[in-house]
């Protein structure tokens, strides 16, 4: 009798511990399948784009006729070049390499200035550290300042209207992060101007036409040759904008369609016909002294020959001259090919695009001008 009580006793336990595990397995199941989101927009793009020279030397204003080349067969990204085109990219980080990579992959969506670029999980383990955002800010920053440098094509982009989002979901035990960008509250990311892809494509038709000219006039010339035909072109075809109200004037299309540009618009100029035709060029920002003791922002490139680095500044090759005429070639060439100790006179780079940005390096300058 005894043993049949102790048996419904120790039935009883053990349906009832069986009950409160179920009950426990239950709520555990409920829990992990509350899902709380939560979404923090911690960035937005805030790349600076270069005052320009308020008091630039005076234009020569002559312009060369040009005659548009078509059906020239040239590979736009040649062997040649693919190590020099992503100079700034190899100094970044594994996640700032992420973001550079996912624009490159993602260029021509971008074209519509709303296509979400999903990062899905890849920064979790950033994101769990104590200064998880504070850092994938950063790495944002130096992504795509870096992407935009080194690929003067993306001219469409306003980096100021991109954002950088943070999708937080928490579960019991589980706390996982999705990141993407996308164009915020602003109706599209696009540059100021553009409005459709539609009309970007037709701007790259027309930056197209005028590098297959360029190109043509340097088929089967030396380095040397290609390089003193680009910086020639420029200085001759391109007019440097004083009024800085117009759009296009810090990019390339200002300067290879519009024929107007600052210094960014021409170093990004230069910067991309020496890609198309296979040397290794960077744009390089800083400051410069000017003629008048005058120190501005400024921007200029970088550009190898023969295994060694030399300056050229297009900008400062091409100055305004009150009345027209043409300048002598002293002037014409004081920025072409030069040396560190030519250049370190009156330029100064800088080592970050933006105030409290990653620091860059650049290559070492020949000790001697070409």
């Amino acid at each position: 009798m005894i043993k049949e009580e102790i048996k419904a006793i120790i039935f009883i336990v053990i349906v009832m511990l069986l009950t409160a595990g179920l009950a426990f397995l239950g709520i555990y199941i409920y829990m992990m399948k509350i899902t709380i989101i939560e979404e923090e927009q911690i960035y937005q793009g805030n790349i600076t784009i270069l005052s320009p020279f308020e008091k630039a030397e005076k234009k020569d204003q002559e312009t060369l006729s040009q005659n548009i080349l078509g059906n020239i067969e040239i590979d736009p990204t040649p062997e040649s070049v693919k190590d020099g085109k992503k100079y700034y990219y190899k100094q970044l980080n594994e996640y700032s390499k992420i973001i550079y990579d996912e624009l490159e992959k993602n260029k021509e969506n971008l074209k519509t200035g709303t296509y979400k670029i999903d990062f899905g999980n890849v920064f979790n383990e950033l994101l769990s550290q104590e200064n998880g955002a504070q850092l994938l800010q950063e790495n944002y920053q130096s992504g795509m300042e870096t992407y935009l440098y080194d690929n003067p094509e993306i001219f469409y982009l306003d980096p100021t209207k991109m954002y950088i989002n943070i999708q937080t979901t928490k579960k019991l035990f589980t706390t996982t992060y999705e990141v993407f960008i996308d164009q915020g509250t602003n109706s599209n990311y696009l540059a100021e101007g553009y409005t459709s892809k539609e009309q970007i494509l037709k701007h790259e038709e027309q930056i197209e036409q005028e590098v297959q000219n360029i190109i043509g006039k340097v088929k089967g010339k030396t380095d040397y040759q290609k390089i003193l035909t680009i910086h020639d072109y420029l200085v001759d075809n391109v007019a440097y904008e004083q009024t800085v109200t117009k759009h296009n004037i810090y990019n390339m299309y200002g300067a290879l369609v519009n024929k107007e540009a600052v210094c960014e618009g021409y170093a990004k100029a230069f910067k991309y016909l020496m890609d198309r035709v296979g040397i290794k060029s960077i744009v390089v920002i800083g400051v410069a002294t000017d003629s008048n003791s005058e120190t501005q922002n400024h921007a200029w490139n970088y550009v190898e020959l023969g295994g060694v680095w030399y300056g050229i500044d297009v900008t400062w090759d091409d100055p305004i001259i009150i009345g027209g005429g043409r300048l002598g070639k002293n002037h014409r060439y004081k920025y072409f090919l030069k040396s560190k100790s030519t250049m370190s006179k009156d330029h100064v780079e800088s080592s970050t695009f933006v105030d409290g940005g990653k620091e860059y390096t650049h290559p070492t300058l020949s000790t001697t001008d070409y």
